[in-house]
């Protein structure tokens, strides 16, 4: 299957947000099944300012899918979210 890159950045000044969505965004990660590798983006003092998300599904509209039930979305939490299919070369 191919992979997906999910480039999401946090609306300024919702750091808050994330911290409470954070459990059930973590579970959606878990139970989706589809998650090659995930991890916040950091701002310049070390807080999670956005997410890179690495999805394994059949095509876009999956990722599309996917991406629009993440709990940080439902929340309102991104500025913007930007897909895009991704090649792995190492790793």
């Amino acid at each position: 299957m191919p992979l997906f890159a999910l480039i999401c950045r946090d609306r300024p000044g919702h750091l808050q947000t994330r911290l409470d969505n954070r459990a059930a965004h973590l579970d959606h990660i878990e139970q989706s099944g589809v998650v090659a590798q995930a991890g916040p983006f950091l701002d310049g003092a070390g807080q999670m300012c956005g997410s890179l998300v690495i999805l394994d599904v059949a095509d876009r509209a999956a990722a599309e899918t996917w991406a629009a039930g993440d709990p940080y979305a439902k929340a309102g939490l991104f500025d913007s979210v930007v897909i895009e299919e991704w090649k792995r070369v190492i790793g």
